[in-house]
């Protein structure tokens, strides 16, 4: 106990160190040492009487005192360049970081897009086999929404996406969707039974003439100059190719444009009913909706399918009409996964892009679906029919572009 005092005594101007054994032994380096002894410090031991009362924290390696210790730098100005160096490194470092990061999303949008449009044609090949040897588009349609609902059910139930908490004013406000999305498959799978894959698309292609039409005759959006000289060269290559169509009936004809007017109906009605919610329930995001939209599209089917078809889907049934069970099932499963897959994938996309970047994507689509199924299914195709579809998709591209400009405000 006596040593320890007499250790302590030595610093006694220093009252706020630790009791801890601290001193500057003769490992200090001699640039150390000289500078010690400017400042009239014994190298042996340390008294700074004329300094105030501060708390210090003196090192006894080779290092020099740290710059918050109170004390004159005791060791040469340290070398800059290796700060400057630093500094410039963490950029180029996040700059490597953000280009990473956005390719990485590049790369994930694209294997969104392609498989959007893989999804796309074995639906549209698959579903036209189906159609093609058993003629049911409503069977075939309900099948398509019973299969969907499955999925919407085990996903919500594993909770592999969030399950929402819907009010009776939801449904009632959900309802006219629903009605008009079950319409619109129906009939484009009653235009897919009659007339080819290529010819169904073609028509298709109309979507956005019934979207200014029902735009401006519900919601009063007056359409541009350059939407309407869009429209033109899609009326005018559809007209063309309807003329030259190989397959052309009324029904398919009439069927694909129905689809047309339901499918655009959807999309006024959702904009003019909106889906209130309460402040203190989240909103229903675009997955979420269809998927509410599709299990309501089974309920709605159901009835309607039993009373004007009948049960087709019956193993005696479709052995009776002499065909193959396994091929049809198995066929009719894919179709249907394909179905719900390319709609979830499409919403995916939705909330990655634009909207007018989705039409892109959407025109693209259609233009992969009708090669394909043309190169399928050797679907004979003159050379009016091919420029007619040609000029009708190009103007579907033009609208997609040019919907999003806005009239320039008059000024008085």
């Amino acid at each position: 106990m006596m040593q320890s005092s007499a250790v302590f005594s030595l610093s006694p101007s220093l009252p706020l160190l630790k009791p801890r054994r601290l001193s500057l032994r003769r490992s200090v380096t001699t640039s150390s040492s000289s500078n010690l002894h400017d400042l009239n410090i014994s190298p042996n031991v340390v008294s700074i009487p004329s300094l105030s009362r501060r708390s210090w924290c003196l090192s006894s390696s080779d290092s020099p005192l740290r710059p918050w210790s109170g004390l004159p730098s005791l060791s040469p100005a340290p070398d800059t360049n290796r700060f400057k160096t630093a500094a410039t490194a963490v950029p180029e470092s996040a700059e490597e970081g953000d280009k990473s990061g956005k390719l990485t999303k590049m790369l994930e949008l694209g294997l969104l897009f392609a498989f959007w449009y893989l999804f796309n044609i074995y639906f549209n090949i698959y579903n036209k086999q189906v159609l093609k040897a058993l003629h049911a588009p409503m069977t075939l349609t309900l099948v398509q929404f019973a299969v969907g609902s499955v999925l919407i059910t085990f996903m919500w139930a594993l909770n592999l996406y969030k399950r929402p908490k819907i009010t009776g004013a939801q449904l009632a406000a959900i309802l006219p969707l629903a009605v008009v999305h079950t319409l619109g498959n129906l009939f484009t799978n009653m235009s897919l039974g009659k007339v080819s894959v290529s010819f169904t698309h073609t028509i298709k292609a109309m979507e956005p003439f019934f979207s200014v039409v029902l735009s401006a005759m519900f919601l009063g959006e007056v359409p541009t100059p350059w939407v309407i000289g869009s429209i033109i060269p899609i009326v005018g290559g559809v007209a063309l190719a309807s003329i030259t169509e190989v397959s052309f009936n009324w029904a398919g004809f009439l069927s694909a444009m129905a689809s047309n007017l339901t499918n655009q109906s959807r999309n006024v009605l959702s904009k003019k009913v909106m889906v209130k919610t309460d402040e203190a329930q989240e909103p229903l995001d675009n997955i979420t909706l269809f998927s509410i939209i599709t299990l309501m599209s089974l309920f709605l089917m159901a009835p309607v399918t039993f009373f004007s078809e009948g049960i087709k889907f019956t193993p005696s049934y479709i052995q009776s009409a002499g065909l193959n069970v396994q091929q049809i099932y198995t066929k009719s499963l894919i179709a249907a996964l394909c179905f719900h897959a390319y709609q979830q994938v499409s919403y995916m996309i939705l909330a990655r892009v634009s909207p007018v970047t989705h039409s892109v994507g959407n025109c693209v689509k259609r233009v992969v679906v009708i090669v394909s199924s043309v190169i399928f299914f050797k679907t004979p195709v003159s050379p009016v029919n091919a420029f007619g579809t040609g000029i009708a998709l190009a103007g579907v591209f033009l609208y997609s572009r040019v919907k999003r400009i806005k009239p320039k405000p008059k000024t008085v």
